[in-house]
């Protein structure tokens, strides 16, 4: 497993991370013995970035994550999030529940001090207003937090962070149907020294190329209820492609993929070949994926004609496809 440092953080994180939002059973039951062999599975494939949030099965996750470490001490960045629940979200936002919030996360986490507290998809205005980052910034100053991050929905939240001084990593959507970041962020975060985390690389498990017509989606599923954005950010959810167009698109990439990659592991070398990310966030719900994704950092990058021939296509054939702010 490869790494990269994370911005300003110092952090050496794992090329791949592990996204835990299905630790917390939002995409279906997963019963404990399989989410310890997935947690399991990352430490053997070394990947030491593990990503949650307070929300991701109401703190579910988050405790899982931290039974697990106790068991199983090793070096490892695990990032949470804060301002989802329904305490903050959409308008409860004080220094005092944000605090508690953050501090509910550290004792299910195990931990005194976390090592990557990010603002979680809070809502453009309540962000841009400066408090909440203000906040977390005097945080990290008390130790609550050792690095600040912000994930965002939009790349409008992204370029208003980006040049923040204590900001050193921006989480976002960025995957083959979702390219504008080239040009319209990365070069600010290079200058800025901020780490770019991916999540949704593979739009919500449709660019992994197995998926057809008939798919079925649990009703707790995001991918089931929020399919046109019907309870958050319709750009969550198949990175604001419609479903059938989707699948018309991933057909049309089959043609890329060279030899000997699977259609998952080509979309995330790909991101990979993009030198301002630091780690993308893989989600599994069982260990062999968190095999798969982690032999992806191992993979030779993607050559020129077909990086060259990806963004046509996403010129082309993505761009005017996709429903909401980008």
């Amino acid at each position: 497993m490869k790494t990269r440092i994370l911005g300003k953080s110092g952090y050496v994180l794992s090329e791949i991370g592990l996204g835990c939002w299905q630790l917390g059973g939002d995409f279906g039951q997963i019963e404990e013995d399989r989410a310890q062999a997935i947690l399991a599975a990352a430490d053997e494939a070394g990947i030491n970035f593990w990503d949650t949030a307070d929300v991701y099965g109401a703190g579910l996750s988050e405790s899982r994550l931290g039974a697990f470490c106790k068991t199983h001490p090793r070096s490892r960045v695990i990032a949470t999030k804060v301002g989802r629940n329904g305490e903050l979200y959409p308008d409860g936002y004080t220094k005092a529940k944000v605090k508690a919030s953050l501090q509910a996360s550290a004792e299910r986490l195990g931990v005194e001090s976390l090592d990557l507290a990010q603002l979680h998809c809070v809502p453009t205005d309540v962000l841009m207003a400066g408090d909440l980052l203000a906040w977390m910034e005097d945080f990290q100053q008390e130790g609550l937090i050792r690095a600040l991050g912000v994930s965002v929905e939009t790349l409008a939240e992204a370029r208003f962070v980006v040049a923040h001084p204590s900001v050193t990593a921006i989480q976002t959507i960025f995957n083959l149907f979702r390219q504008d970041h080239i040009e319209q962020l990365f070069p600010l975060a290079e200058t800025h020294k901020v780490g770019i985390i991916v999540r949704l690389p593979l739009a919500s498990g449709v660019l992994a190329g197995k998926m057809t017509a008939r798919q079925q989606f649990a009703p707790e599923d995001h991918r089931h209820y929020n399919r046109d954005g019907a309870a958050f950010s319709v750009g969550e959810t198949f990175s604001g492609i419609p479903f059938p167009k989707a699948l018309e698109l991933v057909e049309q990439l089959r043609p890329f993929v060279p030899d000997g990659m699977s259609m998952a592991q080509f979309a995330m070398r790909w991101i990979l070949d993009q030198p301002s990310v630091t780690s993308v966030i893989t989600g599994a719900s069982r260990p062999s994926q968190v095999v798969e994704n982690a032999s992806v950092s191992e993979l030779p990058p993607l050559n020129p004609d077909c990086h060259q021939g990806l963004a046509g296509f996403y010129q082309q054939q993505v761009s005017a496809h996709i429903r909401g702010p980008r």
